[in-house]
């Protein structure tokens, strides 16, 4: 019996699942490496070094060109540049999911749709119950974000026990929980605006959509507009981060040229490269570079600029931004009054709503979509890993988190809104994780 190879065992399936398999694996990583930091984060804020760590992030630090400056403590240039790249993945997660992705189709965004828009509007409304008529009701838009970063560390870590298809699910609704993130921000949390800056803003924006339009695939170019964009819309008034995701719509999603023609391509190129082989060769020869080059410039075509700069950009975003996120947010001291801070109304709206909130409105619009005929469970799994996940959409920690710097400027009220945040978060992935290690899973019917 002949021998098969491994690329021989590989089905069509595995190859369009691979580049999620890989996202996957990096959401997970990043979870440990998000966990560390906030750990860390805690560790400082309830040590003698307290009061260095918290002056490390309000040292001033300018930049500028010119007439243009922009001087902020240091824990702003995080919130509002380095999360401008945080929004700014999210923004192409966004627009992939809905033009190739689990939201290209009425009939595969639906589940995911309803469940995420169960899971925004009832933690908002628990915690609008809870401080209605105070100051501190600004803080309803708190319990209605997920953390797909420690969801999904929490899934990878069960292995075989959580399905792809329930990743697959999870990634959907946390996305589209982003996006309604993403719209509350926008509109809710947004200072006075200066409409000369936000239309000059708009100018830059419509000129990313041109460069798109013109089939400009270099991403210079739209570094340049797109830190244009940034700058006039943190002058505007509207947040800095909103740039990020309206940039990454300008970004685009065609290929130069298709799969199959690439395949031949690189098929012609490789046979120019064998065909000069020698034994003892240290170098290529001058028609093996030139094929070189053209496969390299093949590979580029076949790639698009969305997932070239999704693929490059997670690393960063996974590794190093959100855990400076973490590293400077989410400190907050544990003292005698921390029972005290955990039983108050805010603390309690953001842990009714990230703990029962979340598992309520995901199960309750998850189980109308489907009674109605409008979605289907995701193939082999079962109602019960579903609600694992649902309870798992309860950490809510860096959106969570994001919101609540913008919802409070009283320290007081932002450190009740985190120790609730990090209550919530940590209740939610437990639960879910006991949840999902003991219920069965589904039998691979899609339909219910």
């Amino acid at each position: 019996m002949a021998t098969r190879t491994r690329s021989s065992l590989t089905r069509p399936v595995d190859t369009l699942l691979r580049p999620f398999q890989q996202f996957a694996k990096l959401e997970a990583s990043g979870s440990l490496l998000l966990l560390a930091a906030t750990v860390l984060a805690l560790i400082a804020a309830n040590s003698a070094l307290a009061s260095y760590w918290a002056a490390l992030w309000e040292v001033p630090v300018t930049a500028g060109v010119g007439a243009i400056e922009i001087s902020k403590p240091l824990h702003l240039w995080i919130n509002d540049g380095l999360m401008a790249i945080f929004f700014f993945v999210v923004g192409l997660e966004i627009k992939r999911e809905v033009l190739v992705g689990e939201l290209s189709s009425a009939r595969k965004a639906a589940l995911p749709l309803a469940a995420a828009l169960g899971g925004m509007v009832v933690p908002a409304a628990i915690y609008a119950a809870l401080n209605a008529g105070t100051d501190a009701i600004t803080g309803w838009g708190i319990p209605m974000a997920t953390d797909i970063a420690f969801a999904l560390g929490v899934l990878a870590l069960l292995g075989s026990r959580a399905p792809l298809a329930l990743k697959v699910f999870l990634t959907a609704l946390a996305i589209v929980d982003d996006l309604g993130a993403v719209l509350v921000i926008a509109i809710f949390y947004t200072a006075d605006l200066q409409v000369t800056m936000l239309g000059l803003g708009g100018i830059f924006l419509a000129g990313m959509f041109l460069l798109n339009v013109l089939h400009v695939r270099y991403p210079l170019a739209y570094l340049v507009l797109g830190i244009a964009l940034w700058v006039t819309v943190l002058k505007s008034g509207a947040h800095a981060t909103i740039a990020g995701v309206l940039g990454a719509m300008a970004i685009p999603v065609r290929q130069r040229i298709a799969a199959t023609e690439f395949a031949e391509q690189a098929r012609e190129y490789l046979r120019e490269i064998e065909e000069d082989l020698e034994p003892g060769m240290t170098s290529p020869t001058a028609d093996q570079r030139d094929a070189i080059l053209s496969l390299e410039q093949a590979c580029e075509a076949v790639e698009t600029p969305l997932a070239r700069l999704e693929h490059g950009l997670h690393p960063w975003v996974a590794f190093l931004i959100v855990p400076l996120f973490a590293l400077a947010n989410a400190g907050v001291v544990l003292d005698a009054g921390f029972i005290t801070t955990l039983t108050s109304p805010i603390a309690l709206g953001v842990i009714g709503g990230l703990v029962i909130g979340k598992q309520v409105g995901i199960m309750l619009f998850a189980w109308l979509s489907v009674r109605l005929g409008f979605a289907d469970l995701p193939s082999g799994t079962s109602w019960g890993q579903l609600y694992g996940v649902a309870c798992l959409c309860g950490i809510g920690f860096t959106m969570s988190l994001f919101i609540g710097n913008l919802a409070f400027a009283s320290p007081e009220l932002l450190d009740t809104a985190k120790t609730g945040i990090l209550a919530g978060s940590l209740i939610s992935g437990a639960l879910g994780w006991i949840i999902l290690t003991r219920v069965r899973p589904g039998q691979g019917t899609a339909r219910h």
